[in-house]
């Protein structure tokens, strides 16, 4: 079973560690804890670490750079994992769009175990994770729709709604969650932070001190009680809940060779964006998560066996503090609008040029920019006007780098002794990624959400890494590992080989 705690930082184990009492607490006793884990590359996103977990490579090779870039004429920014050519399917609800996994360039782990028989599962909120976890195939993959109201897969798994998950829809409707009241689970003095931090940003109907009630603006369930849900620990609660559930319909791990259950956990990151990492909230959320990876090891040692699966835990990536918290402490922080940017390149063209719009699009949190078409291929006949937008762009508040877009794509990014160019290298793709790539500062943000990853810094590389159950060694290794091992390690497991793998098996750990 691979599991994806998504924006989690490595930190939060320790930190948190006195709140351990269910999952997180068997995997620190009783798994085998990589201390040292972090992603080398810099757009640490969802969308990229969920396909880098998945493939056991980086985005330069797996293609997905972000959770959306530009196509076409570079006006749309579809998600990763959009395909009109494969509608949804609905579970009770018609479907909402089309998903796939077509812009993944190479097979993931359980795409391989697929082809070898193995029953696939994958359940998350969202599409994206669920799709990046498994690739290609699988017998149910599922996530909540864009609607919030219930279930979703896509014709690219199933033509029909599967059974085993139609079931769960029906027996378990997300409004059985309206009214539900989120308050602390713990004791207040076994809170690390105060309530009601500087820069939080909540939903509307909530405000910024527990409790928070999810009553929307009405009566009945609706937009605003659908949205306080997204931003709530019952979501983890509820896609556990179909995990286990999905081990027992599908008879996972009962046959005679090894099924695949891959489950991405999204609450720490819908929390953690509008509360940050140092609230009430987020530690109250990880304490509940707690409680629902213990529910679902003990169905795992029920229905399969306890000494009968594997469980790999990660993160897609970690998270950077609010930077408005981070000031008040004396720390250079703050937010860089992407339209100045923007506006800066394009008034300096139009000087040149004349007027007109240059500047397509300021994709993702450390921004590729991409020009309009042909722009780029113009501005390449005069290298000093283009060296001239990069000094306008590093001169910007909070901008640490730019990189152009020929300085990573020639340079072998494993050969560069420069950790920044080495690290956009490996999240660099060409047609995908930006023209220009700009890195902020440390505790920098360009986006609306209080709280941002998707940098080449400790606070959204680092994550925590653990591996529990048959053949793997218990205790402590504090050599630098990434994510992308643990598709390596669980094919040595499996005794099945990745093809192009760029991680390494985690044979210290492994019986």
């Amino acid at each position: 079973m691979i599991i994806v705690v998504d924006q989690m930082r490595a930190d939060y184990v320790d930190r948190f560690s006195g709140n351990w009492t269910g999952g997180f607490a068997r995997l620190v006793s009783q798994g085998a804890w990589f201390r040292n884990a972090a992603y080398p590359y810099a757009e640490t996103m969802t969308c990229a670490g969920h396909a880098t977990i998945a493939t056991g490579v980086f985005p330069h090779t797996h293609g997905i750079v972000q959770n959306e870039w530009p196509v076409g004429d570079r006006r749309e920014e579809p998600s990763c994992v959009d395909d009109p050519a494969s509608p949804d399917v609905g579970y009770l609800t018609p479907p909402t769009g089309g998903h796939s996994a077509r812009q993944l360039l190479v097979p993931t782990f359980a795409d391989l175990m697929r082809a070898g028989g193995a029953h696939v599962a994958a359940v998350s909120l969202k599409a994206d994770a669920a799709i990046a976890l498994v690739g290609h195939g699988g017998d149910a993959v599922t996530w909540v729709n864009d609607r919030l109201d219930s279930l979703a897969t896509s014709r690219a798994y199933t033509a029909l709604p599967v059974p085993a998950v139609t079931a769960f829809a029906q027996a378990n409707p997300i409004e059985t969650y309206f009214r539900r009241t989120w308050d602390r689970l713990l004791p207040i003095a076994g809170y690390a932070d105060p309530d009601a931090g500087v820069g939080e940003a909540v939903p509307r109907g909530w405000s910024t001190s527990f409790p928070h009630v999810l009553n929307g603006g009405g009566r009945t369930p609706d937009v605003d009680f659908r949205a306080q849900w997204l931003r709530s620990p019952f979501v983890d609660e509820y896609i556990g809940r179909l995990a286990g559930s999905l081990v027992d319909s599908m008879r996972l791990g009962k046959g005679a060779g090894t099924d695949v259950l891959a489950v991405s956990l999204s609450a720490t990151d819908e929390v953690g964006h509008i509360f940050g990492p140092r609230s009430q909230e987020i530690q109250d959320t990880l304490a509940r998560l707690d409680r629902t990876l213990g529910s679902l090891f003990d169905r795992l040692d029920t229905s399969v066996g306890r000494n009968r699966y594997v469980v790999a835990l990660t993160s897609d990536h970690g998270v950077t503090p609010i930077p408005e918290q981070a000031r008040r402490e004396g720390r250079d922080a703050g937010r860089l609008d992407p339209a100045d940017i923007a506006g800066a390149v394009d008034a300096r063209l139009a000087a040149v040029w004349g007027r007109g719009r240059y500047v397509a699009a300021l994709a993702g949190s450390n921004m590729n920019l991409y020009f309009m078409p042909g722009v780029y291929d113009r501005l390449r006949g005069s290298p000093a006007l283009v060296d001239d937008l990069v000094r306008i762009i590093q001169g910007m508040p909070g901008v640490y780098r730019v990189l152009k877009a020929e300085q990573v794509r020639d340079v072998p990014s494993a050969a560069s002794a420069d950790p920044v160019v080495r690290a956009v290298a490996l999240s660099y793709y060409p047609g995908r990624s930006g023209d220009l790539l700009i890195v902020l500062k440390p505790g920098w943000n360009s986006t609306a959400y209080p709280s941002m990853h998707g940098s080449p810094w400790p606070d959204d590389q680092r994550v925590p890494l653990f591996m529990m159950g048959a053949g793997i060694k218990t205790g402590q290794y504090t050599q630098a590992v990434t994510p992308a091992d643990i598709a390596p390690t669980l094919a040595v497991l499996t005794g099945i080989t990745m093809p192009k793998s760029e991680g390494r098996p985690l044979r210290e750990a492994l019986n």
